[in-house]
This record gives C-alpha cells, structure tokens and sequence, in this order.
C-alpha cells in the first residue's frame, strides 16, 4: 500500500484529544506536515514542539471551531504557513445527553454547530484549494449516525446528517478529482463523554458495558480510528470516495434483545 504522505499538508480539526490526536500522530509517521486546530492552546503548542523535533513541518492554530471568521482564518493560514492543502480532516466533535424532551435549543445549537454546520462551512472553504492538489476529505462521524440510540438524539442527528453531507459532496466534487468519505466508531476511549459533563465513574461504568455492547467485547482505541482514517486520505484508497466506514467491533449490527 502507499501511504506516504511525503510532501503532503493535512488539516485535522480536534487535533489536541482523541482520534484527532492519533491521526496527527499517525499521518506524522507517514511524513505529513500538520495543520492542527482545537481549543487548548497548552496542548497544541507541545504537539508543534514534538512534532518539530522530529522533523514534520507542523503548525497550530487555536480557536472555536463554531466561529465562522476562525474557520476562515484557519484555511488562510494552512495555506500561507505550509503552501498547499491536500487533506482535511473534520474530528471535532462534541456530545449532548439528552432526550428530545430534556434536550434544550442551546444544546442543539451548540452540537448541530461543532458537528455539522462547522464541517459544511470547512469543506466549503477547503474545496478551492483540494482541487489544485486532488487531496480528499475524511470526516469523523459515529456510529450513531447509521443507527439509533436513546439518550443523545441531537448528536445522532447530527451525525446522520454529517454523513449523508459526506455522500452528497462526494458525487458533487468527485468531477474535480477530490474524494470524501467518513469512518463511524463505535465507543472510542477518548475525552468525548467526560466533556460533556459525565464523572469518571460514570465514563468507566459506560466503557465497561460497551464489552457487552460491542460483538469483539471491547471498545475501540483512538489508534485504531486513525489507522483508518490515514487509508482512506492515502493513495492507497484513490477510488474509494461517498463511503462510511463503520469501525465499532461490530456494533453498528446489533439489535435490543
């Protein structure tokens, strides 16, 4: 396979937790210089320090993804600071609890913004510059966009909506040589759940059920994800485009019993 990505100038939204972290850290490998955005700005400073070290051209960017003028910004800066974009990655992303009676129109707003409405603007914006180059988009939603959960009816929305843009763009940009596709994980360890307001015990209790709640018998890791989502930018995956990608150990095919 050829997953070299030498030369090469990937954009990863989220990139200071998570899947977004591990892909940074597995496209690094792969020798692609960075672009990495999210909140903490601690966090990304030492990515750019240890990505620099070691020899990846590596650049940061802290700001809200939700704000409109950053996402502008961030798009300009990749291509001022590193000359040319040839991935993006969407990974942020956030959880809301909630039931469509508990849920208020805040918390709506606020996960429809991160999840979605963020992603739409981004590609927007990134579209001009993937087709100079014939890059690609990975999109990182969640298996709650192909199937149903109780509880979290806002972010399964979002979700679903996030793939079916992910479909709808890849027939739309597919005539200017630009794929994209989304991978669905199951329950990931990552700071997704405790963000939102779950305790730690709360958070080992739910991984602990997702033994249960996942055919394999465990959840995933972020690593895993990223594996994926560094195929699918890679050459090696140069005819795949309008795919969501499940990779949840099997839970995407599973029913209540």
């Amino acid at each position: 396979m050829n997953l070299s990505f030498t030369g090469k100038v990937a954009l990863i939204t989220g990139a200071t937790s998570g899947i977004g972290e591990a892909t940074a850290q597995e496209l690094a490998k792969q020798n692609c210089n960075l672009m990495l955005t999210g909140r903490n700005e601690q966090k990304l400073t030492a990515l750019q320090n240890h990505f620099s070290s070691t020899g990846i051209n590596c650049t940061v960017l802290a700001g809200d993804i939700r704000d409109a003028k950053f996402r502008q910004q961030l798009i300009e800066e990749t291509i001022n600071r590193l000359g040319r974009l040839d991935v993006l990655v969407n990974s942020a992303g956030i959880i809301e609890m909630g039931t469509i009676e508990t849920t208020s129109m805040d918390g709506y707003d606020r996960t429809m913004d991160v999840n979605l409405r963020s992603v739409f603007h981004l590609i927007q914006l990134a579209l001009p510059h993937l087709e100079k180059t014939k890059g690609n988009i990975v999109n990182v939603s969640s298996v709650a966009g192909l199937r149903s959960f109780p509880g979290i009816v806002v972010y399964c929305i979002s979700k679903a909506g996030l793939d079916q843009l992910t479909r709808c763009v890849a027939l739309e940009v597919a005539p200017k040589g630009i794929r994209v596709n989304a991978v669905n994980p199951g329950v990931v360890i990552t700071a997704l759940h405790t963000n939102s307001g779950m305790s730690k015990e709360q958070y080992q209790a739910f991984l602990e059920r997702g033994k249960q709640s996942h055919p394999l018998g465990r959840v995933g890791k972020p690593e895993e994800v990223a594996d994926l989502i560094v195929f699918l930018a890679s050459d090696s995956a140069g005819w795949i485009t309008g795919g969501t990608y499940s990779i949840d150990g099997g839970r995407a095919q599973t029913c209540a019993r």
